[in-house]
């Protein structure tokens, strides 16, 4: 019996078939991240993909048009899935592919499934329309949101044997998450707003004279917004300083993987630094040129021997 890297059998037909679907989702909905896990070998591609469907399919209830009692009741259903997926009652010829991929890939990796519930949770708040008055409570939104996922991906990229400080490669993966989502939410400031959602800490937006909102392509008057994208982007550096730190302990093409999509989002933050009120024009975004450019970079481990360099010098 051919077996992959890891001396599993390779997937059956169904479970191949629930992949691809998977794969997909990823592919159609999420560039920036089908940009990263491309560059990892099957077994973890499909894993990741897995993760990422079953993880868009909760936040596409949150951001969807039903009726916050409707959302609650079907995020509860995506959690009884999740449930059944922890248990191992997910057949390989069940009727939901994401469920069947997701099974899996929790049954060949140690992937923390919990991190799944927070980001409902995280969902869930979105639904209740929560906002956030200071960073401390922002980042409890954020770890749920991003922080999981990227504690959901270490399980599937696992960590070197020996690697120096391995032991926080968790703290580190859910770093450099937080990291990811504050771009995120720098990124998508107006569009969130259209959708009635203020995600950046009602203290920093009072702060610079920006606690009316973001209703229009330019800034509220008197607000000094390119101090509040200034002062943002600095929280986020440190927050991607302290993340790669975790580059090291992964093997070179997990490494590659972390390092794309890390890096395609510390680009777009030099493009929102640079020209902070292009947030509210518009989507900001990367050239599909760059992001190649930023893939060879990850591929080629320049990232990962720079942070090991850095380390050494600075211990954590």
């Amino acid at each position: 019996m051919s077996r992959t890297v890891e001396g599993q059998p390779q997937p059956s037909a169904p479970v191949q078939a629930a992949y691809s679907y998977c794969e997909a989702v990823t592919g159609q909905q999420a560039r920036n991240f089908a940009y990263g896990i491309r560059l990892l070998p099957t077994e973890k591609r499909q894993a990741m993909s897995a993760l990422y469907a079953f993880s868009r399919r909760v936040d596409d209830i949150g951001d969807g048009s039903l009726e916050p009692a409707e959302k609650k009741e079907r995020l509860e259903a995506t959690r009884a899935i999740l449930g059944r997926v922890r248990a191992g009652q997910v057949a390989e010829d069940d009727t939901d592919p994401v469920a069947v991929a997701l099974a899996d890939a929790a049954r060949r990796f140690p992937i923390p499934l919990g991190g799944l519930d927070e980001l409902i949770d995280g969902v869930l708040m979105d639904v209740r329309g929560e906002t956030y008055e200071t960073w401390d409570d922002l980042k409890v939104y954020c770890r749920c949101v991003a922080g999981a996922i990227g504690r959901l991906s270490l399980g599937v990229f696992g960590t070197q044997p020996g690697a120096q400080g391995s032991e926080r490669a968790s703290e580190y993966a859910d770093t450099l998450g937080l990291a990811l989502q504050l771009t995120n939410i720098l990124r998508d400031v107006r569009e969130d707003a259209g959708n009635g959602r203020t995600y950046l800490p009602a203290d920093d937006l009072a702060k610079f004279g920006c606690a009316d909102g973001f209703a229009s392509a330019t800034p509220p008057a008197g607000a000094d917004f390119a101090g509040l994208v200034h002062f943002e982007v600095r929280r986020a550096r440190a927050l991607f300083a302290e993340g790669y730190r975790l580059l090291p302990m992964l093997d070179r093409r997990s490494g590659a993987c972390v390092a794309a999509m890390a890096g395609i989002y510390r680009r777009l933050l030099d493009r929102i630094e640079r020209d902070p009120e292009a947030v509210l024009r518009g989507r900001v975004s990367l050239p599909g040129r760059e992001k190649a450019y930023v893939a060879v970079r990850g591929l080629s481990g320049l990232d990962a021997r720079h942070i090991s360099r850095r380390t050494v010098r600075r211990p954590a």
